[in-house]
């Protein structure tokens, strides 16, 4: 017999990360229709769209020069808080080349493709220098990284100091009532292990980010810290 972690993403027609799965697009689609997305936020995860928008919109207050690192990338949600002519360095980096695709079409769409350069990368093993970025955003991904202290460890050293780490994540203590979404998305391959709001607290203090704030919203909780000097 067929063991259900294999058989649940092909019955459900979900796919793995690197197949561009139905789930990253109806997750897009949420995001980009705010009405309507907003309201599935609400009855699914218990959370407010708006936060992730005021998240995103950080992107947009940075001066002309700066570096950006969004990771991972996605279908480019996080492109909402880039402006056209801004005249930033915009790193979208994805271990699947169907996301980094998905991206510059947002990109194009959005009228700031100039300013992005899309990457393959594993989020465990970046391959960029320590303290490049002046921004690191990783929206609704932390979940997904089959080792997230890794990842977290490899955000903070790419950013310089005083540089900001941001994200989301559906982190592992934020309600029982959300166990069954954390493991019907591990058992389709869309989710890791995870984590606890201690852990990532501990792990971005480990790699040098201090002033952590995390806002829980339903199931989602964001954060937000600065690299100290």
């Amino acid at each position: 017999m067929i063991p259900l972690p294999v058989r649940l993403p092909r019955l459900a027609g979900l796919g793995g990360w690197s197949d561009d799965p139905l789930w990253a697009s109806f997750y897009d689609w949420t995001v980009e229709h705010p009405l309507r997305g907003g309201l599935v936020w609400r009855a699914g995860v218990h959370s407010d769209l708006s936060r992730l928008y005021r998240a995103a919109a950080e992107i947009g207050c940075l001066p002309a020069g700066s570096r950006v690192l969004d990771v991972p990338c996605g279908g480019g949600v996080a492109l909402r808080g880039l402006r056209p002519g801004q005249d930033v360095e915009y790193v979208a980096a994805d271990i699947a080349q169907a996301m980094l695709d998905r991206t510059m079409r947002a990109a194009e769409r959005r009228g700031v493709a100039d300013q992005v350069t899309p990457r393959i990368a594993d989020v465990g093993d970046l391959p960029f220098d320590d303290g490049s970025f002046d921004l690191v955003v990783s929206f609704t991904g932390l979940h997904c990284f089959p080792d997230p202290r890794t990842a977290v460890a490899e955000m903070a050293r790419v950013l310089r100091p005083g540089g900001v780490l941001t994200g989301s994540a559906l982190l592992n203590d934020t309600g029982l009532v959300y166990e069954p979404l954390r493991r019907v998305g591990r058992i389709a391959g869309l989710m890791g292990p995870g984590c606890r709001t201690t852990d990532l607290e501990d792990w971005l203090g480990d790699g040098g980010v201090d002033d952590v704030v995390v806002d829980v919203s339903g199931a989602i909780a964001y954060f937000r810290g600065v690299r100290r000097g």
